[in-house]
């Protein structure tokens, strides 16, 4: 299955619940900063990471978004930005 890159962003209102939404957004990740993480995810590894953020999160004061991100078009970046080093395989165990 290909995988296409997404962004992963969420605010999280309580310190303990931010505290396992960046474990569980760091399990998948492949770079980001603060509370926005780019992702290469399947279909299969993107509904399991909301599945799991949604464990997480309280959906009533929470947020998080997956946004699919586009690739044919050149990515733009702004600041200091650091294009992640991306090996050839991920390892999910």
């Amino acid at each position: 299955m290909r995988r296409k890159l997404y962004l992963a962003a969420y605010d999280v209102r309580d310190h303990a619940r931010l505290a396992q939404a960046l474990r569980v957004i760091r399990g998948y990740a492949s770079g980001g900063q603060k509370s926005a993480y780019e992702c290469w995810l399947t279909p299969a590894e993107r509904r399991a990471l909301q599945r799991e953020m949604a464990g997480v999160l309280d959906l009533a004061v929470d947020a998080f978004s997956v946004i699919p991100l586009e690739l044919r078009r050149p990515l733009v970046t702004l600041g200091a930005a650091i294009k992640p080093a991306d090996p050839d395989f991920f390892y999910f165990g």
